[in-house]
């Protein structure tokens, strides 16, 4: 009779701590993903503070005006090469007179490279 008594109340204390013991394990996880996920941000935060005090030197903000905008200080003269691999060592025009290729290609071609920013062209 003691025995069954005892395993009554041994089961009713399982049946009652058992959905508190599954919640805080799973509060736990959720509490764990979150200190990840916030440490990732802190990352991105410290990444995004250190660009953002490249971009308050003033030699860095020339440097990026230079290269994406092709911005040149008075007196100096800019060069942009638009295909470094064709030489053209004749003073000719690369694609004046006979074209190898159909005119609607070079069109389609040209408008391809139009969509590529020139940081990112080969």
């Amino acid at each position: 009779m003691r025995r069954v008594s005892l395993g009554i109340v041994v089961l009713f204390l399982v049946i009652l701590v058992a959905p508190t013991l599954r919640a805080y394990l799973q509060q736990q996880s959720d509490i764990d993903a979150l200190r990840a996920k916030v440490s990732q941000q802190q990352l991105t935060v410290e990444e995004l503070q250190e660009e953002q005090a490249r971009w308050e030197d003033p030699a860095y903000v020339e440097q990026q005006a230079r290269t994406r905008l092709k911005f040149v200080k008075v007196g100096e003269k800019s060069y942009t090469v638009l295909d470094p691999k064709q030489k053209d060592t004749t003073g000719e025009i690369a694609h004046g007179g006979d074209a190898v290729e159909p005119w609607y290609d070079t069109v389609w071609s040209s408008m391809q490279a139009a969509d590529v920013p020139s940081n990112q062209r080969r």
